[in-house]
């Protein structure tokens, strides 16, 4: 849910449930309602600054105007870009070859998959080298970095040390996103920004 809807949200969530009281730390806030109704809100970009009142700072922490590093890794294509809150501030996407799972033309399958294999690494190194360029300049300023696309993609892409000063920034949430064009890109605070909300009714 984006912040800025979370306060409308829990008046409806009192007028369905009767008052309730609120608790948390600093990865989730609890509302805990008259008619035992349960809410948990996920703190974006957490931890959050401990202390009441516990709605009032979960909606100012995560509306709040952060530097976001945003790389999107699938198969072939990746995307890298900065945010200043919504607004992308730097940015490039691409894409490289990779042949599919399944052999043609009377290649031998060993040398389909030395093929195959080969173009794999390079399209991760072309996703490391533009992550690199898009985001080390901005470094300094990053408040976090998230990541998405495909998990296996990406998990291949953080055994590269180059990126180690962008994984130290890693923040949740993982982005499952389709390829990593320029749209899918700038679409991404809507899904960084949110705050999960997971609701359990009274029995």
């Amino acid at each position: 849910m984006p912040p800025e809807r979370v306060h409308p949200w829990i008046d409806g969530f009192a007028a369905r449930h009767g008052s309730f009281e609120a608790a948390g730390d600093g990865l989730v806030v609890r509302l805990v309602a008259a008619d035992g109704a349960l809410a948990e809100l996920h703190v974006p970009f957490p931890p959050m600054r401990p202390g009441p009142p516990h709605v009032t700072r979960l909606v100012t922490h995560a509306r709040a105007e952060r530097r976001v590093g945003v790389v999107l890794v699938r198969l072939g294509g990746y995307a890298a870009g900065v945010f200043h809150g919504s607004r992308l501030v730097a940015s490039k996407v691409g894409s490289r070859l990779v042949q599919g799972r399944t052999a043609a033309g009377g290649w031998s399958q060993q040398r389909f998959a030395r093929r195959r294999q080969n173009q794999a690494g390079q399209a991760v190194e072309s996703a490391v080298e533009t992550a690199l360029r898009v985001l080390s300049p901005h470094l300094a300023e990053l408040d976090a970095v998230v990541f998405g696309g495909d998990r296996r993609a990406v998990d291949t892409l953080r055994a590269d040390r180059r990126l180690a000063p962008l994984l130290a920034l890693e923040s949740e949430p993982f982005l499952v996103v389709p390829d990593p064009k320029l749209a899918v890109l700038r679409e991404t605070p809507k899904l960084f920004r949110e705050v999960r909300i997971r609701v359990v009714d009274p029995a």
